[in-house]
Order: C-alpha cells, then structure tokens, then sequence
C-alpha cells in the first residue's frame, strides 16, 4: 500500500499527504518514488488546478529515511541510483503545470525542505520548524537541491541554513523568504484557501506563466523561446482566452475550462 495519499476535497483542488508519521514523514524509496508518480497523475488531469502538499500527523517531512540508506545507499553505485530517483521526485513537482503549495506543519528538514522548495508557495504554521542538516550528517546538499535553496532565500541566508545546519523557526522562514505565508488554523485549509484565487484562472495561462518564470530563473528562456512561443499562441487561441475577454466586457466572473 502507497504512503502517498491523494485526495480531493473540491474537484479543482489535489491534496498529496505524506504519510509516513512514525518516521516524521521522512521519505523511503518507494516512497519518492510514489510521490513523484503522484505529481505526474495530477499534471495528467486537467481538472485540478491546485496540488497541495502536506504531511501526516502533524509534521510535513524530516527529509530521506536515513534508516534503509545500508541496503539503499550502500556504496556510490547505489546511491547515484537513489540519487535519480530523488531527482525525478523533485522535478515531477517542480514542472507540475498547475500551482503546487507546500502545507507545513512541525518538522521540514533535509529532503523535506528541498521538496517543499519545489512547490511554488509554501504556507506555514507559526509551530513549524526548517532547517538542512547536511553539514552536521557530514554529507553535501546536491548541486539541485543548493539551488531550489539559492533561488528562494538568496546566497547568504542559504549559507546560514547550510553552514549552521539547525532548525530554524517559522519567524525566520517568512524573514528569509523561504514561507510565503504564516498562519495559526489549520495548514492545509490555510494553503487552500491561500490558493483559490489562482484555481479561478485559466490553467493554460498559469502553465504557460510558470514555464517561463522557471526558464527565465534557470537562464534557459531563449533556448526554450519556440516551445514557450507556441504555449503563448496555444493560450490565444483557446476557449479560455475568449472567455476571459467576454467575461471583462461582461463585468463578471469568467469561466475557465482549461481549454
């Protein structure tokens, strides 16, 4: 049985628990894996809008369970093969086309930091916890995982999250960049709530605007300029694109459908 759960409260709106709680979330082989076979079904069905993700239990995610890492990760051969699978978990959420929000409660460290880092937002509880404990396990954050960091807290607060290798509160998070939001209720209500807004919009337009911010932040934007070129022609002549002009002139709401 998978240790991955997705449901949907609202058609429009995907929530992904990690439920691993005896482990504080920390995440097995199986379970990266799962995870990001998890993103590839929601990027699949255009219905959803909006992907959540969240933690069992009280606690987002302690990183990689660094309990299998003797028969997972035992020598370098196997552990570039662990390595690949974590990658490919990071880059299923990352290119999701739809919105992702990470819901942090408790504990968010290691690998669960660079898996929230993937999200587009991340909404916290003011209990929660961050932190990278590489330095402190003698290990290195990957050349992937040091830069979603870079990208969201910039070089210096990276080095302090890095060198220092503590948790860090949920104070810290939001003055580094690393929280959008910081909320007393409910985090994964807060992260839905937090979202709606951008489930109401036209999906091909957050698709095509999240393709180039990306591109634009990696500097590859004029080597994919023919592939976001045809997302922007796409976007122009699709149903939702007539809709939303209709409904501005209408002075109502628009109805998008994602075609």
């Amino acid at each position: 049985m998978s240790e991955i759960r997705l449901s949907r409260p609202t058609p429009a709106i995907a929530v992904v628990t990690i439920d691993r709680p005896a482990r504080r979330n920390a995440l097995n082989l199986q379970a990266w894996r799962d995870l990001a076979q998890t993103f590839r079904e929601i990027a699949a069905t255009p219905e959803i809008r909006v992907a959540i993700l969240t933690g069992a239990g009280g606690h987002f995610c302690a990183g990689a369970d660094i309990s299998e890492f003797s028969r997972v990760r035992a020598d370098s051969a196997s552990g570039a093969a662990y390595e690949r699978e974590v990658a490919a978990c990071y880059d299923a959420i990352r290119s999701l086309p739809q919105p992702s929000v990470a819901a942090i409660a408790g504990s968010c460290a290691g690998g669960g930091c660079a898996v929230a880092l993937c999200c587009d937002f991340r909404v916290l509880h003011r209990g929660a916890r961050f932190g990278i404990p590489a330095a402190k396990l003698g290990t290195i954050y990957t050349i992937v995982e040091c830069g979603l960091l870079l990208s969201i807290v910039g070089l210096a607060n990276a080095k302090r999250v890095l060198y220092g290798g503590d948790l860090l509160d949920a104070a810290a998070a939001r003055e580094m960049g690393f929280a959008d939001a910081l909320v007393d209720d409910d985090v994964v209500a807060s992260a839905i709530a937090f979202a709606s807004p951008m489930a109401a919009n036209a999906p091909l337009a957050i698709a095509g605007i999240k393709r180039i911010l990306h591109d634009l932040a990696a500097g590859r934007a004029e080597h994919s300029r023919d592939e976001i070129e045809a997302l922007i022609r796409q976007a122009l002549d699709s149903e939702d694109y007539r809709e939303g002009a209709a409904a501005f002139l209408e002075k109502r709401p628009p109805i998008f459908t994602g075609r």
